[in-house]
């Protein structure tokens, strides 16, 4: 079996500085994070060219939408396409968002979609699928696949999800940390759950959440309650082949450093 590949996850915000960052950790692919509000104002074809003049692959964009709030408090009424507020103008968004991707010939697009209900009878769930079916038909329709970023709700919620949504251009791009962060699951035992869905994982590692708190803590790899030796591990004998993609939520000589001593990490394991 081949070894699994590193990435980097970067900001549309700075994406020469992304990639040489990439390039100077010797790593080859990445996830590109957008704005769906904004992707339009980007030369996404000049950011092609650059990529393939550096070699990089951008294996994925992430879809993210402003006014979103990345916690256990603020999160359910402010995130994705759950928040029923929300929802008709990020799912014009997100066909627009679908065609420029398209456009460069990405094929996968990650989203955390919000917190979906753990009730299939919510009102607000059964609303929800028919939004999801709509966004899923649009990636398939251009050649992509749609990737549920994980962490915001229950392992077993999540792979309902898939399964009522029933379309095969649905996967998970795995973030075992914010399993943690948000305090819904050990990530050995969602992937015994959903395992077979995981096209792509971060790596990234965090400590659970106190009582009073609203999100756990995201900490260098290693360092957090993540157990990757047995997770990979877990991950491959569903049929896991990568990418992994690396994510530091933090900037400057000390992401650096972390990124560093994450590959390191990670490098038995592969």
């Amino acid at each position: 079996m081949e070894k699994l590949k590193l990435g980097l996850i970067i900001s549309s915000r700075n994406i020469e500085e992304g990639f040489n960052k990439i390039k100077m950790l010797n790593l080859s692919l990445c996830q590109i994070g957008f704005l769906a509000e904004e992707i339009e104002n980007f030369d996404l074809e000049n950011i092609r060219k650059k990529a393939k003049n550096y070699g990089i692959e951008i294996f994925a964009v992430f879809m993210l939408f402003k006014g979103q709030i990345f916690n256990n408090k603020d999160g359910p009424s402010t995130m994705g396409f759950v928040a029923p507020k929300y929802r008709e103008e990020r799912l014009k968004l997100s066909f627009k968002f679908s065609d420029l991707v398209k456009e460069i010939g990405v094929k996968n697009i990650v989203c955390h979609v919000g917190f979906i209900p753990d009730d299939e009878e919510d009102p607000v769930y059964k609303s929800f699928i028919p939004v999801m079916k709509k966004i899923v038909e649009k990636c398939k329709t251009n050649g992509q696949n749609f990737l549920f970023e994980t962490g915001q709700e229950l392992p077993s919620t999540l792979k309902r999800t898939i399964l009522d949504i029933g379309m095969d251009n649905v996967g998970i791009n795995l973030d075992p940390a914010n399993l943690i962060l948000y305090g819904k699951a050990n990530p050995i035992d969602a992937v015994e759950i959903f395992g077979e869905y995981v096209k792509s994982m971060h790596g990234k590692d965090g400590l659970w959440p106190n009582r009073d708190e609203y999100l756990g803590k995201e900490v260098p790899i290693g360092e957090g309650m993540v157990n990757f030796p047995v997770l990979l591990r877990r991950l491959k004998n569903k049929g896991f082949s990568g990418p992994i993609i690396i994510e530091r939520e933090i900037s400057g000589e000390k992401q650096i450093e972390d990124i560093k001593r994450g590959i390191k990490y990670l490098e038995p394991y592969l």
